[in-house]
């Protein structure tokens, strides 16, 4: 099952720590620490395997992707010995990347040509590029004849992507939490062409653990009366979210678990700061105060703190595998069962981890 991997941002840290890690499970070189799929409830032969996965992709930025897999071997997010190792691999993957076209019919186009040029059976697109702000709401947004004939110039450029994606046959999945495919004209296109697609927002820190927490205050009764979040990340997406408007969409996706999964909105907010020292490193501090038996005030802190591009890449492999899977079982529209990745994840409620887990679970057991 020769599966092309399309990255959208593909000489970014999480991209590039995708293909490094992808590039050294088939090699033997490292274990698939991380990799969900690699849960003994996951293990599936419907799974094209990692030495299946061959990647290509689109950016912005002209660096060399040994260049930027060196410098992020400098930052400790990836093994030196494994770039050392990997120079032919990743010189290979270099050749398949492209610079981002604006327009859909040029990606569309750079998508058949990697198909045809590795004679692939199906290709899923993955966007881990940057988080743009959320875009106005536009009437050509609401239905695939009205955006047809307005263009695609009204769409964000995620959204390009997500309809280049559906237009060349290829399955899409949103990492980020900009639009993407999450718009009803993107929807009909997808369901048109007969294909899946999920998103959005990989959950890889302190929204991972919201998802374990506020169920048991949940299940416990216990009532939040407060939850406030700090977090602190340097690096190109920390560059990214100092922009307003890629900020507050991306605090509004971790926002969302609380409230779902409580049925109320604790008072509080999450922050999101930029930290140019902490590089490709993330810190986040929590603190939840809450009501007991008769009212009585208690309080609960944490901190995590993770590498992001380590923490996102098994996922990013984790969700090509499975929309692939997914595609290939003939699945149309929304994966809501990939509900276990996501901060904000399309067509699911249930934001409780061990909940999406056994939905995961389920889902994989009934591939073929």
């Amino acid at each position: 099952m020769r599966t092309g991997v399309w990255l959208v941002g593909a000489r970014g840290s999480v991209a590039v720590t995708s293909i490094v890690g992808a590039a050294a499970l088939r090699a033997g070189l490292t274990e698939p620490i991380g990799c969900v799929t690699e849960h003994p409830r996951l293990r599936s032969q419907a799974l094209p395997a990692y030495a299946d996965l061959v990647f290509g992709g689109h950016d912005v930025v002209n660096t060399g992707l040994i260049k930027k897999a060196e410098a992020l071997a400098a930052a400790g997010v990836v093994p030196a010995r494994l770039v050392a190792a990997l120079h032919s691999e990743l010189s290979a993957v270099d050749d398949d990347i492209r610079p981002m076209p604006k327009d859909a019919a040029a990606i569309r186009g750079d998508l058949e040509a990697f198909r045809d040029r590795h004679a692939l059976e199906r290709v899923v697109v993955v966007n881990v590029a940057s988080t743009e702000p959320a875009p106005e709401a536009h009437p050509a947004h609401a239905s695939l004849a009205a955006l047809r004939a307005a263009g695609e110039g009204v769409l964000p450029p995620s959204a390009v992507a997500a309809y280049a994606a559906f237009s060349a046959g290829c399955a899409f999945v949103d990492f980020t939490p900009s639009t993407g495919a999450r718009l009803p004209a993107l929807h009909e296109l997808a369901v048109e062409h007969g294909l899946p697609y999920a998103g959005h927002d990989g959950k890889t820190g302190e929204t991972l653990l919201k998802s374990v927490l506020a169920p048991m205050f949940a299940m416990r009764r216990l009532h939040a009366t407060s939850w406030s979040g700090l977090n602190l990340l340097g690096g190109g997406d920390g560059a990214t979210l100092a922009e307003p408007g890629a900020n507050a969409a991306k605090s509004a996706s971790k926002q969302r678990v609380l409230g779902e999964t409580l049925g109320y909105v604790p008072d509080g907010t999450t922050r999101i700061e930029y930290v140019p020292a902490l590089g490709d490193h993330k810190t986040a501090w929590d603190l939840v105060t809450f009501e007991g038996f008769l009212g009585t005030a208690m309080r609960m802190e944490f901190t995590w703190h993770g590498c992001d591009s380590a923490l996102a890449a098994p996922l990013v492999l984790d969700l090509a595998r499975l929309a692939a899977a997914a595609h290939r079982n003939g699945r149309v529209g929304p994966l809501s069962e990939l509900a276990f990745f996501f901060k904000d994840p399309i067509g699911a409620t249930d934001h409780g981890l061990a909940a999406q887990f056994e939905t995961l679970a389920a889902f994989v057991a009934g591939l073929r």
